[in-house]
């Protein structure tokens, strides 16, 4: 299935129906009253999250969604019929804005919370609600009030405890694969990942955690170069990252460029993301020349966490899954 993060909808919740202008008419009851009724509610619209899903992808063939409007209003005092509300199912971690304004209508974090973000219009009241001592046969009742409509934008952040960063090609779809049941699409050449894979971790200690492996990223990923800032929100809610680097790609005479390239990127898109515990990996150990360009790094990257791992080989791969979950454990306070 296509993962498909952002969508923008139409929503219209009903209207209210309108109130009825009614005269009792009934034998041995001369000149009866008003009894026009209320009309009906309209149907509100409620975004409601559920675990059942996990993408967007349901918006891509229904965009717009009208709600039932309120029923009018009938004689003897019967009200109308409320219209029937429509519930629309999105995944958690879905933010929630206006698309004309901008202004963001409710950031969905969890599974089981509901939103109304169009409410249906408020019915009419019928003639008999305007029956006074000096007016006693209203020939009048009130129309229903329009239902609420609007155009929302919807986005989905991942919600991810680990989320695995690094240029094009350093590794993160194979790292995936090793460390989870994931099993991504993976070949030799740039931008493989197209779309975040996500991957449940079972360690045998402690409770199972989440992997997503993050598109490439470029320099000037935060302006919109390469796949640019469409997958940078996809890392904001992680707990930790990993930061991922071909070992066999490292430039001798500038050890850390990709390191301090991707970091950049972070920090240009927002400081939360500069500010996230980050565990560097570098991959490739397996590959002619790379123990050197290893140590030359670590030497250059003082004071940094550095796992030296082969996703290929699975060298390495156990101590590093241990360290992901003791951090979350303790990020968690488990």
């Amino acid at each position: 299935m296509k993962f498909i993060d952002e969508a923008i909808i139409t929503v219209q919740a009903g209207n209210g129906g309108r109130g009825c202008v009614s005269f009792r008419r009934e034998k041995y009851i001369p000149n009866g009253g008003p009894d026009g009724g209320d009309g009906g509610k309209g149907g509100d619209v409620i975004l409601e999250t559920t675990s059942r899903k996990h993408t967007l992808y349901h918006f891509r063939y229904k965009r717009n969604f009208k709600v039932e409007n309120g029923g009018s209003g009938q004689g003897q005092n019967k009200a109308g019929k409320n219209g029937r509300s429509l519930t629309i199912e999105i995944p958690p971690g879905t933010v929630v804005t206006n698309a004309d304004s901008g202004e963001i209508v409710r950031d969905f974090i969890k599974a089981g919370e509901s939103f109304i973000v169009a409410k249906g219009g408020r019915g009419g009241q019928g003639n008999q609600r305007f029956k006074s001592s000096t007016h006693r046969a209203p020939r009048f009742a009130q129309p229903g009030e329009p239902g609420q409509t609007a155009t929302l934008k919807l986005e989905l952040k991942l919600l991810a405890d680990v989320g695995i960063i690094g240029l094009p090609n350093a590794g993160k779809s194979t790292l995936i694969s090793v460390i989870s049941s994931a099993r991504p699409k993976i070949d030799g050449y740039p931008f493989t990942t197209l779309t975040p894979n996500l991957g449940v971790v079972q360690t045998g200690w402690g409770e199972p955690f989440v992997v997503a492996d993050i598109p490439g990223l470029i320099e000037g990923a935060h302006k919109g170069a390469g796949l640019g800032i469409r997958f940078l929100k996809h890392i904001e809610r992680t707990l930790i990252l990993v930061h991922i680097i071909d070992v066999s790609s490292i430039d001798l005479d500038d050890p850390l460029h990709s390191y301090t390239t991707i970091n950049r990127e972070l920090a240009g898109y927002s400081d939360r993301l500069a500010e996230k515990p980050q565990i560097v990996v570098l991959n490739k150990l397996d590959m002619p020349g790379a123990q050197k360009a290893a140590d030359l790094f670590r030497s250059a990257a003082k004071g940094q966490k550095i796992f030296l791992i082969s996703a290929k080989t699975g060298n390495g791969i156990k101590d590093f899954k241990l360290k992901l979950a003791e951090m979350i454990a303790k990020i968690r306070g488990q």
